[in-house]
């Protein structure tokens, strides 16, 4: 059972993203919070598998509860929900660990494939945003993606096959189904990769990976 955190500070938006995730018979809502320092204090107490937050809170906002939960209780994996013309701050979301990006916006089919994707260990971004950011890696031009080619040039064929496949999405489990390994050995291979790169968490080495062009559009 998948235990998550919601926290938004509007009681309709957050009885709406319930009644998503309770259609769900593998995801359980724990606990509520109508504010980001509240989020905090009960992601403290609860220890959910999740925690779902709003980026526009007051006391704390979204990002800086992200920043906080993944720094006083790092088994929370966070996940940001809010809406599309917000997402220009996914890039300070992930840098505060946060490893889902999901729209209020879009399907609700998204918001419960984010969920289990960041529970099992994976990263998550909605397909609008996941397009823009995209896009913007694209407009960097040729020489971010050398940088990022000579950056992974170091890593084995295994590990690159492992970044690779982290850039998918996947979890260990998956990664190791997909290669025909054991998780352990995966997770060897990830905290490898993560120190040899200088890398926090997997939504940023999903990122490198797409710049090294390591998958296939």
């Amino acid at each position: 059972m998948i235990r998550v955190l919601l926290a938004d500070d509007e009681v309709m938006i957050r009885a709406g993203v319930r009644a998503i995730l309770t259609t769900d018979p593998d995801i359980t809502v724990v606990a509520e919070a109508g504010d980001g320092r509240e989020a905090v204090e009960l992601a403290l107490a609860h220890r959910p598998d999740v925690a779902l937050l709003d980026i526009r809170m007051p006391e704390l906002d979204g990002l800086a509860a992200a920043g906080e939960i993944t720094r006083v209780a790092p088994g929370v994996a966070v996940a940001m929900l809010t809406t599309f013309g917000d997402d220009i701050y996914v890039a300070r979301a992930l840098d505060g660990g946060a490893l889902g990006f999901l729209l209020k916006s879009g399907d609700p089919r998204e918001l419960l494939t984010g969920v289990h994707a960041v529970a099992g260990g994976g990263a998550y971004l909605a397909p609008r945003v996941a397009a823009r950011v995209l896009t913007t890696l694209r407009s960097t031009g040729l020489g971010r993606a050398h940088a990022a080619r000579a950056r992974t040039g170091s890593l084995t064929e295994r590990e690159r096959e492992v970044l690779a496949l982290l850039g998918a999405g996947l979890s260990n489990a998956q990664i190791a189904r997909r290669l025909g390994l054991v998780e352990g050995t995966v997770k060897g291979h990830v905290s490898a990769i993560f120190t040899r790169l200088d890398l926090d968490n997997r939504v940023q080495a999903a990122i490198l990976a797409h710049e090294a062009e390591l998958i296939a559009e």
